[in-house]
């Protein structure tokens, strides 16, 4: 791209951490977009076409052993029109082309390298491949000139398995129209396979590598919440707890990994996400408000702390993740040797006693749990309290002088959602001002950054610079961050917001023909299929969060055609509830608040009176997972939506109306009381 730096390409240009981590590539890299698929066309070349993100550690691997490689770089850009795409950004498109490497060879990952006909149609691909032949793979090099063979001897053939591929790829993601609501024995069906592939030793569902399952927990909750059966209640716990101890929890700065490699949650694959973190939060915050257990209410601390203070952003937002890797080496940031970490402590003026309660505490051996080095995990008994933060302070102390992993600064727009959410919650239950003043200024960066039009959004921004038109699971999931920064602030504004989003979502993403959402809407590239999400990933459906705002909003507004299609969405994935139970865990959240009875709590106040800010705090203190907290002042826009009508303040006094279906308690400005009538409107089965 340019003559003074032959190895500085197109990528350079782009606000991705992702793809300017390939600008000095000498692939002659493009971005998606029109230039490159003209270039293709024009050309007759195939599309290599490249996919990972900036916390990949598989996807620096393969940077490291073949893109930064002039022979590789030079059959590259001679054979294909190279492009690069950062999945964060372009969900839709990784999406698609995922699926379509799952089909050729059964599995997938992170890099997802395909190559597309000039029609964008998939032909071949796979993830890692090596420089040289190894293990069975071939290397990246025979992988390329293999290809190229087949595009100049038999396109014909190359282009026609591209179009079957295209075609199955259109018929899987096709959804027919539900035809039968779900029912409450699913929900118990569901239960019972979970709690067949549960670890009872380790907690979490099946073997390694063990992923975390937020939304699986929540769910796991709120079925003990109906049936009160205390073997559902340890599934969570045990589950929770495990985790809390385990590698996958920096013990020293809070904040979850993004899975274990093993069944025990000792050693993790060490990149932190802000989905995870977020979701991870909400989970604990749930389970504290079940069980009343302080060390639930800490771990929510933790994380929501490591969040704010590690990946806050200067302009409101939240930054995306941090790398595995630092220095070269997955990890290398987060674990100790035993000599590293008996010389902090000893620095630290700790005896050796001390010391050994502390080596014994957190699993130190000499020879190490990984790689020679430790990775810290809870295995012995606690050690006092003053005594364990005089040593996590000087271990953290230390641990800020290594180089710190890269940080992927981009916000997204669907995970900061999850985060208003948790932060919005959890400032309101725990009564945490800084929590609060973050969710604010959340949703300040939102309308300021990522906000368009007035009801439109932006994915992504960097550096205040948005692009890329939302997906389905932004509007969702900022919606259900917005409706919940209203129930914790009281103020209609953000009620609105969330009410035009959804309005919003419908209009763009909305299909008639199977009662469902799709992801994409008619701003976005129409490529060989187009996607449509109803189960749950690391991040749930945009499908799953759209019908838990539409139920929600559908109780405060009375609008009929927005429960309609909440129960839509609901028609077209209960065929596969009970039978993938591990697919569908906000799903399953969202078909137990459909299957029962609306319970609300309407506080009428001015948003910032403290008495009105109390009654909204003890609305919050019971578990009562289908709760809606909705806010009230008298000049509110929002005063003619049914929920609202009557409801003001009494004698002057902030009052709440907590009500469950049609039947109302009576008005109290008693937040005792408040607590009282939530918890007793909302019973188990």
């Amino acid at each position: 791209m340019s003559d003074a730096n032959p190895h500085t390409n197109r990528l350079a240009l782009e606000t991705s951490p992702y793809l300017q981590q390939h600008a000095h590539n000498p692939v002659d890299w493009y971005p998606w977009g029109p230039e490159a698929l003209g270039r293709a066309r024009t050309e007759e070349k195939p599309i290599f076409l490249s996919i990972g993100y900036a916390a990949c550690h598989w996807c620096h691997v393969m940077e490291r052993e073949s893109f930064e490689d002039p022979a590789t770089a030079e059959l590259m850009n001679r054979e294909f029109v190279a492009i690069k795409v950062d999945r964060e950004e372009r969900p839709d498109l990784d999406d698609v082309y995922l699926a379509a490497v799952q089909a050729m060879t059964g599995s997938g990952g992170w890099p997802l390298n395909v190559f597309l006909t000039t029609e964008l149609q998939p032909f071949f691909g796979g993830t890692y491949f090596p420089p040289d032949d190894r293990h069975g793979m071939p290397s990246f090099p025979r992988v390329l000139a293999a290809v190229a063979d087949a595009w100049h001897t038999r396109r014909a053939e190359v282009v026609g398995q591209g179009g079957m591929l295209a075609a199955h790829l259109r018929e899987q993601l096709e959804v027919p129209p539900g035809r039968a609501e779900p029912e409450l024995t699913q929900l118990d069906a569901a239960v019972a396979r979970l709690t067949a592939a549960f670890d009872g030793r380790n907690g979490g569902f099946g073997g390694a590598p063990k992923f975390p399952a937020p939304m699986t927990l929540e769910f796991l909750l709120r079925m003990w919440r109906r049936g009160g059966d205390p073997a559902v209640l340890r599934m969570v716990t045990t589950t929770l707890d495990r985790m809390a101890a385990g590698g996958i929890h920096d013990q020293l700065g809070g904040g979850f990994a993004r899975y274990a490699t093993d069944a025990i949650w000792l050693v993790p694959h060490f990149e932190k996400m802000l989905y995870d973190n977020a979701q991870l939060a909400h989970a604990y915050l749930e389970a504290y408000r079940a069980t009343g257990e302080e060390r639930y209410r800490a771990i929510v601390i933790s994380t929501l702390d490591f969040m704010l203070d590690e990946l806050a952003t200067s302009d409101g937002g939240l930054a995306s993740a941090l790398d595995a890797d630092s220095e070269g080496e997955e990890g290398r940031f987060y674990v100790w040797s035993y000599d590293e970490f008996s010389a902090v402590l000893r620095d630290a003026g700790l005896e050796d006693a001390q010391a050994g309660v502390l080596v014994a505490y957190w699993g130190l051996t000499a020879e190490g749990n990984w790689e020679g080095r430790t990775v810290l995990s809870v295995v012995g008994p606690a050690p006092p309290a003053d005594l364990l933060d005089v040593a996590r302070a000087a271990l953290l102390d230390a641990r800020s002088r290594r180089i710190r992993p890269a940080r992927d600064d981009k916000a997204i727009a669907a995970w900061n959602g999850l985060a208003l959410r948790a932060l919005a919650e959890a400032g309101l239950t725990l009564d945490h001002h800084r929590y609060l003043e973050a969710a604010d200024a959340l949703g300040g960066f939102v309308r300021g950054t990522l906000l368009r039009d007035g009801d439109r959004l932006w994915r992504t921004a960097r550096n205040r610079e948005a692009h890329t038109p939302a997906f389905l699971e932004d509007y969702a999931c900022l919606a259900d961050g917005f409706l919940t920064l209203h129930g914790a602030l009281g103020r209609a504004d953000d009620l609105e917001l969330t009410r035009r989003l959804i309005q919003r979502a419908v209009s763009d993403f909305w299909d008639d023909a199977s009662g469902a959402f799709w992801d994409t809407s008619g701003e976005h590239d129409a490529i060989v299929a187009r996607p449509r999400s109803v189960v749950d990933g690391a991040t749930p459906s945009g499908n799953a969060v759209a019908a838990d705002v539409l139920l929600k909003l559908a109780l405060l507004t009375g609008e009929a055609d927005l429960d309609r299609r909440a129960r839509s969405i609901l028609g077209v994935v209960a065929g596969g509830l009970d039978r993938q139970p591990s697919a569908f865990g906000r799903m399953l959240s969202v078909v137990d608040r459909a299957l029962s009875t609306p319970v609300d709590a309407v506080i009428a106040a001015e948003p910032g009176d403290r008495a009105g800010s109390a009654l909204r705090r003890a609305a919050a203190q019971p578990y009562a997972p289908n709760l809606v907290i909705a806010g009230i002042a008298p000049g509110d826009a929002t005063r003619s939506w049914p929920i609202f009508e009557g409801k003001l303040p009494r004698d002057d006094l902030a009052t709440a109306y907590v009500c469950r279906g049609y039947a109302c308690d009576e008005p109290t400005s008693d937040p005792t009381r408040v607590t009282v009538q939530v918890g007793a409107m909302a019973p188990g089965r």
